[in-house]
């Protein structure tokens, strides 16, 4: 082989590498940007900075990877889990409940809705046909006002209805509100932890 053609396949190698090194590196950037732009509370995490990069394009790249489409927040603001209140991983292994005190579902001027997916963020097959509750899901409140949902893989012993089934492995939730209130918008609303009760 010829010095010049040695030379040229070099060059090449360094430029594919560099390359590719550059696409490694823009997408650890973008995890970064992606997770530093999240408030996790109680397990949930969220941002209320969709849809509002202002020319950033690393932030619209983080945007897009974290939740594609998604509205700006006075739209509509979104949480999600897969961990419980004390940090452990949500699995169909065990029951949970998330329990909204009265007049703590979250304030809203459309509707809310509470979703399950598998870790790809695909719908877990149930037996029910439930793939959220919420607003019009019709959920029973307690005496006191109060809200238990109730994520399990078998169905609870009193209140189905409240009921969103998981898979018999690991799961992931998403909380929606749509034309959220003040609370949310300002960031004092909290949404309650995923407590394990088996």
């Amino acid at each position: 082989m010829s010095t010049i053609k040695i030379i040229g396949v070099i060059v090449a190698g360094i430029i594919v590498g560099a390359v590719l090194a550059s696409f490694g590196l823009g997408g650890t950037l973008i995890y970064i940007e992606a997770h530093t732009m999240e408030t996790t509370v109680n397990g949930w995490s969220t941002t209320l900075d969709y849809g509002t990069w202002d020319g950033n394009i690393l932030s619209r790249a983080a945007f897009s990877q974290v939740l594609p489409g998604a509205n700006v927040a006075e739209e509509g603001v979104y949480w999600t889990t897969t961990v419980d209140g004390t940090g452990a991983r949500l699995s169909g292994q065990h029951d949970y409940v998330i329990h909204f005190p009265a007049g703590g579902l979250p304030p809203n001027d459309a509707f809310w809705s509470l979703t399950m997916t598998n870790l790809t963020n695909h719908m877990v097959d149930n037996p029910v046909n439930r793939y959220n509750v919420g607003t019009y899901s019709g959920i029973v409140p307690n005496a006191d006002g109060s809200v238990d949902i109730y994520l399990q893989h078998a169905p609870p012993s009193a209140n189905e209805s409240n009921w969103l089934p998981a898979p018999s492995g690991n799961f992931k939730l998403w909380l929606r509100a749509y034309l959220p209130g003040p609370a949310i918008l300002n960031g004092t609303y909290q949404v309650p932890p995923v407590v394990e009760v088996r």
